[in-house]
């Protein structure tokens, strides 16, 4: 009797012992799981940690930010949109230099794959009817932006943005005289323009390592510099002579789908977003694109790019534009044309001007696209 009641009591004590220790391990296991998740918890919504994070767990900051743009386009509010089928990841490591007009090498696109540009802005109204026309089809395209347009419209810069379109640059003043620069003055046209377009988007991650020279006037030094600070170098397959003086929206239509077709039916479109002529143009080229079949894609950076960069208030816009819009006119007097806007000043020629714009451009744009400019390295 006196050893049952031993041993049952020494039972008893034994699962005693035992039972706080079985009841202590998970705890002990979600102490050591909630120590492990705390930091994360904590970590992630330190703004000045996350560009230090980002490269830890995918769901803080993806390797690619852009990955959720396609998803948008996918998801398009408007149905029978033209949209944007794919994006193409662009370094100056694989594409230094794009653009058949003046480069061997352009992007890689299948059959009926267009991918949109627009130089030269922004400038309202006109930048903001062309970044309606690309809403309305959810369309998204890259934009060489000028830095002095940059610094002028900051509010219609971020809109672009935003928007989900990809921000290059275009120098600082648009000069047609890129080719003649010595380094020094191409530093200060480049990177100058750089500089503008990264104070004016209020985020210089926002702003993707892409250059087009004006004019597409290029040099061999041009070159090596834009190489030099990674820079991929954009000329163009097809231009649809937007800038010409007088051109009419219906032209811009056709010859963009023309030149479109007649290089193998793909290629980098080059167009501008400072004239009206082509605000107007741009609805009918993505319905007429979207009737014969095309594709859109857009190019972007590789690497890091925020998701999107602050904006004013409606009110703050408004008060910022208190002077008025200026004249389409005022895009291209940079520099080597102040005694040009002297002789407007003077005599109102206005039209005089533009025309003699027009033609500079139309010349730097032929030598380009001329038997001789071809692969002339």
């Amino acid at each position: 009797m006196v050893r049952t009641v031993v041993a049952l009591a020494l039972a008893l004590g034994l699962a005693h012992v035992a039972s706080p220790a079985r009841a202590e391990e998970p705890t002990l296991e979600l102490k050591q799981a909630m120590t492990s998740v705390q930091p994360a918890a904590i970590v992630a919504p330190a703004p000045e940690l996350q560009p230090q994070e980002q490269k830890a767990p995918s769901q803080v900051a993806p390797a690619q930010p852009k990955a959720p743009e396609p998803a948008k386009a996918l998801a398009c509010n408007h149905p029978g949109a033209l949209g944007t089928s794919r994006t193409i990841t662009v370094s100056a490591d694989a594409f230094p230099r794009i653009g058949t007009m003046q480069y061997r090498q352009s992007l890689p696109l299948n059959d009926h794959e267009v991918v949109i540009t627009f130089d030269d802005g922004p400038l309202p109204p006109y930048t903001d009817r062309v970044l309606d026309a690309l809403d309305a089809e959810c369309v998204k395209v890259t934009y060489f932006i000028v830095g002095q347009m940059a610094r002028a419209y900051p509010d219609t810069l971020r809109r672009i943005y935003n928007d989900g379109h990809v921000i290059g640059t275009h120098s600082m003043h648009h000069p047609f005289s890129m080719d003649r620069m010595d380094a020094a003055q191409l530093t200060s046209e480049i990177d100058g323009g750089i500089a503008a377009v990264k104070a004016a988007i209020g985020d210089g991650r926002a702003v993707a390592p892409f250059f087009r020279v004006p004019g597409l006037a290029r040099s061999r030094t041009l070159e090596n510099f834009a190489a030099s600070q990674s820079l991929a170098v954009w000329s163009a397959d097809e231009v649809a002579d937007d800038w010409f003086h007088g051109i009419k929206p219906a032209q811009i239509v056709e010859r963009a789908m023309r030149r479109i077709e007649a290089k193998g039916h793909r290629g980098v479109l080059l167009l501008h977003d400072i004239h009206p002529a082509t605000a107007m143009a741009l609805p009918v080229l993505l319905q007429e694109l979207k009737a014969k079949g095309y594709k859109i894609v857009q190019a972007v950076p590789a690497g890091y790019r925020p998701a999107s960069v602050p904006e004013r208030t409606p009110a703050e816009i408004a008060a910022a534009r208190h002077q008025g819009w200026p004249r389409v006119v005022k895009a291209s007097l940079k520099g080597h044309h102040a005694r040009e806007r002297k002789h407007i000043a003077a005599t109102g020629d206005e039209d005089s001007f533009l025309a003699k714009l027009a033609a500079k451009k139309r010349h730097a744009v032929a030598a380009a696209d001329s038997e001789s400019g071809f692969f002339n390295r």
